[in-house]
């Protein structure tokens, strides 16, 4: 059977020095696996003969409605025969116009190639040569009874040293 889990999120990621606030969409996830057995694909969450993967799938969007500037964007799944995992393709829009500036396509883990209607081919993207960015998170004590990082820490402790029943019962 397959895992699939929808959720309806609107995140905002503003650019400070030019006070630009980008509203964006987000994927659907799908957990997915594949059985080879015998030439035949069985898909089965619950097999422990290969490794599960998580697929992002969907539309998406991100829009400045201080510049008018937006981009559609398309998580593909993988087709049931052939194809590739995380494939991404993406269409940035100037404002008011109806035809795209820039075409993107690739994978969203992976390299991404941007042609835009000057006829420049590049790439856009390359995540795999992107640094890894620690991320900034204020102290527990500063966080609010209902923040990520406070209202999940005795579940975090817990999972970190390996007592599920105590990370169990901390989420209630």
């Amino acid at each position: 059977f397959k895992i699939y889990f929808y959720f309806s999120l609107i995140g905002c990621v503003t650019c400070l020095d030019y006070d630009e606030h980008y509203i964006l969409t987000f994927p659907n996830g799908y957990g997915r696996q594949v059985n080879a057995l015998f030439g035949i694909f069985i898909f089965d969450a619950l097999s422990i003969l290969t490794v599960p993967w998580i697929e992002l799938g969907g539309e998406c969007s991100i829009n400045c409605s201080k510049t008018g500037y937006n981009a559609s964007i398309v998580f593909h799944t993988k087709p049931f025969y052939g194809g590739k995992k995380h494939r991404i393709t993406a269409e940035i829009f100037s404002p008011n116009d109806k035809k795209p500036f820039c075409s993107i396509e690739g994978e969203w883990n992976g390299v991404m190639y941007a042609k835009y209607t000057t006829g420049e081919n590049a790439v856009f993207i390359d995540t795999k040569k992107m640094p890894t960015i620690k991320k900034k998170v204020r102290k527990l004590e500063d966080q609010d009874d209902f923040e990520s990082r406070c209202l999940w820490k005795d579940v975090t402790y817990n999972l970190k040293i390996r007592d599920i029943d105590a990370a169990t019962a901390a989420k209630h």
